[in-house]
């Protein structure tokens, strides 16, 4: 009997599958090995080290490419004295600690602000090859790293100058939160900036002095062990972009210190995103490393330990249960069929045939009787057995098979479906709403900037725009239009509003100018489709000319879409939609009450001015954490009234009871896998043939000798089906001699 088929894998199998799921229900339903720190607490802190590492990066490469872009404009008019040139990218731009122009014929300074630059790191493989002009890290004296942008400005008639700009790679300005502390750190784990850390000077205690000292060191060697992780391409990383950031980044766990366990989250600039491999500062090679020390988790009880060994031992119990329903009810008469049929097929007719009780067995062991009978001769048998046929009934087999899935389902069932259940009382740790508000906030500042950012290229681009020659200044707007995908349109009006060259799509909506609403920044076009977000910025000496862009609805809601932030959306100061992570319907409302409520206290102005908040919300069985945080800060786009709001259900977070309650649904699913395959493979294994064969046996004993009878499979049914194919052929040949004995006598009186 070959090892793989019949009956006996499938129960064998069923019986080795529940003691492994008792195994693993014992463990993940027990102690667990629940972690000091939830894992949903590690994963915040690797998110906003990412949301540091974008932040970062994206004010690298902003940097790079206002430098450049004011240089062409300055290229493209006529040549400036160095001081204006300073000082217009001063007014412009607030983002640089120092900025020089250098005649390079000469290497003469022709004028300088702010912080005094080094030109020692200024050589030829600087200013020529393929890397020329190519933005680099440099230390200072003081030991402190800058790095230094150049752009060249190229007049006719006039010597090459090289402006230079340099700014600290400091830590993003983003809200880190209470405790939460951040590093940027170089390749090989030096530690370039740090912030969050307090002074130790304004401490009180010694005790909160150590506690700063501790803390130091641990930002020092998890910045080490970040940076040396975020070293490997993250193209060849095992999964890049698996939590849905494309660069290398992780979670590292340091030392504890009274009851608190230091975390942390480690961020490469670096990306496997072929667009952003193409940035600045992702070819720098820096690491971002967000850490915050958090209160250590008690370890779970015994009576968690004896809660899952109990759960295990009521499956082993059912389990053994089910497999002895299965023994009983269908190996052993099954194996006993195939012991009769193969004694008949070798001629054994001394002894009737025992008939099993019901079902297809009984039917098969009933036409067996009769089958014996008729090769013995003994009619009377044929007919008291014909007389007794097996019970063929509609379900046969499919009954016990029906309650050892009844049997197995009483535990899957109670176990997938009620045990471990969350509700509304859930402990979420007040980290994970922290962080919610934190990163809430970060994002608010993301496009509070990139609206900055939009208005301030505007400004950049009227410098070239001239008023009396229309055509002109729609090839500036089609340049700055393909270098700025942030737009949609770019169009400039005149006093009265006209159209006087345009680049892009049709305007949106109208821009008026309007005393009561002098904004640089707009929203309008409620009631159609999409929000109109409107930036302007006017055109200097061009007196009622005004610039104006749309910028697409798709470029804010791609600044929203952050892993572990769940929906994310931007609203005005009347709680309507204007951006969203997961896509929305232009101008609607919040779909809960107690986020609009959320939105407007956050407008309200505290001390400055209005402040993120966090909230955790209970309802029904489910828990949501949200935030809301208004524009802040400066910019033309301070004022506008937004608010960046954001929800997610607590049940996504990996914290001790929802991964208890996911166990424990798991165990369930795992259940039902089980009855399904060894279940499902019983029956078309065995119970299908089996009921094939019985119809087959009862023909056979019927008298049908033609039907040659052919086994589907080389186990217990196929060896009771060859023993009957033997004994129809032995009762043809039987049929045969006795209708050739019957014709001899008459061929030989016809014969005389």
């Amino acid at each position: 009997m070959p090892l793989l088929g019949g009956i006996r894998p499938p129960i064998a199998l069923l019986c080795l599958l529940i003691i492994a799921l008792a195994g693993l229900t014992a463990k993940v339903l027990g102690p667990a090995g629940d972690p000091v720190v939830p894992k949903a607490v590690l994963g915040s802190q690797q998110h906003f080290a990412e949301d540091g590492a974008i932040a970062l990066r994206a004010s690298i490469d902003e940097r790079v490419t206002d430098l450049n872009r004011t240089a062409a404009a300055l290229n493209a008019g006529e040549p400036a004295d160095p001081e204006r040139v300073l000082s217009d990218l001063s007014n412009t731009y607030q983002k640089w600690t120092g900025t020089t122009v250098l005649d390079l014929e000469s290497g003469k300074i022709l004028a300088a602000r702010g912080e005094t630059i080094p030109l020692a790191w200024l050589d030829k493989d600087v200013l020529t090859g393929d890397h020329a002009l190519t933005p680099r890290m440099v230390r200072l004296e003081t030991g402190d790293v800058r790095l230094m942008t150049m752009a060249l400005l190229d007049w006719k008639d006039r010597p090459q100058e090289l402006l230079i700009a340099s700014n600290s790679l400091s830590v993003p300005a983003i809200n880190l939160g209470p405790f939460r502390s951040m590093a940027v750190v170089a390749r090989g784990g030096e530690v370039l900036a740090t912030a969050g850390f307090e002074q130790a000077e304004a401490l009180n205690s010694d005790a909160e002095r150590d506690e700063l000292a501790f803390l130091q060191k641990q930002m020092t060697r998890l910045s080490e062990r970040g940076g040396k992780e975020a070293e490997e391409d993250p193209v060849s990383a095992r999964e890049p972009g698996s939590r849905g950031y494309p660069g290398v980044s992780g979670t590292l766990l340091g030392d504890s210190y009274n009851g608190r366990v230091a975390t942390a989250g480690y961020a490469s600039l670096a990306s496997a995103d072929p667009e952003q491999r193409k940035s600045v500062g992702a070819g720098l090679g820096l690491t971002v490393v967000a850490m915050l020390p958090v209160v250590q988790e008690h370890a779970v009880g015994q009576e968690r330990e004896l809660y899952g060994l109990v759960v295990a031992g009521v499956l082993v119990v059912f389990g053994l249960l089910a497999a002895a329903l299965l023994w009983m009810a269908v190996q052993r008469p099954l194996l006993h069929l195939f012991l009769e049929s193969r004694r008949l097929a070798r001629g054994d007719l001394t002894r009737p045939v025992e008939i099993p009780r019901w079902g297809e067995t009984a039917r098969v062991g009933a036409a067996l009787e009769r089958l014996r009978a008729q090769l013995s001769g003994d009619a009377e048998a044929d007919r008291e057995a014909g007389g007794r046929k097996g019970r063929r009934g509609r379900f046969g087999l499919r009954v016990p098979l029906a309650l050892t899935a009844v049997l197995l389902l009483l535990w899957c069932v109670p176990v997938g479906l009620l045990l471990n259940r969350t509700d509304a009382s859930v402990s979420v740790p007040s980290t994970m709403v922290n962080d919610q508000r934190d990163r809430t906030d970060l994002v608010a500042d993301r496009v509070r900037r990139a609206l900055n950012e939009a208005q301030a290229d505007l400004v950049s681009t009227t410098r070239l725009i001239d008023a009396d020659d229309p055509d002109a200044t729609t090839g500036v707007l089609d340049d700055a239009l393909r270098k700025h995908t942030r737009y949609g349109s770019l169009y400039v009006l005149d006093k009265g509003g006209d159209v006087v060259a345009r680049a892009g799509e049709e305007p949106g909506a109208d821009w008026s100018e309007d005393e009561k609403d002098a904004s640089l920044i707009r929203v309008a076009g409620e009631g159609g489709k999409k929000p109109v977000i409107q930036a302007a910025a006017a055109v200097p000496d061009a007196k009622g000319l005004t610039l104006v862009g749309e910028i697409r609805v798709e470029f804010l809601n791609s600044l929203l879409a952050r892993p572990g932030l769940g929906e994310v959306r931007v609203v005005d100061a009347k709680a309507r939609t204007i951006a969203g992570s997961n896509g929305f319907l232009a101008f609607e409302s919040l779909p809960r009450e107690t986020l609009t409520d959320l939105v407007r206290a956050g407008g309200v102005k505290v001390g400055a001015g209005p402040v993120e908040n966090g909230l955790l919300i209970r309802e029904g069985r489910s828990v949501t954490v949200a935030a809301a945080a208004p524009f802040s800060g400066g910019g033309v786009a301070a004022d506008v009234g937004w608010t960046v709001i954001s929800w997610q259900n607590a049940k996504h977070f990996e914290i001790a009871p929802y991964e208890r309650e996911d166990r424990s649904v798991l165990a369930g699913m795992l259940g039902l896998a089980l009855i399904v395959v060894c279940l499902g493979w019983i029956h078309l294994v065995v119970v299908r043939p089996l009921r094939a064969l019985a119809g087959g046996a009862e023909k056979l004993a019927d008298g049908d000798l033609k039907t040659v009878l052919y086994p589907r499979y080389h186990d217990e049914v196929g060896a009771v089906v060859r023993s009957l194919e033997l004994v129809r052929q032995q009762l043809q040949a039987r049929r045969q001699n006795q209708a050739r004995r019957s014709a001899e006598p008459r061929l030989g009186a016809g014969g005389r």
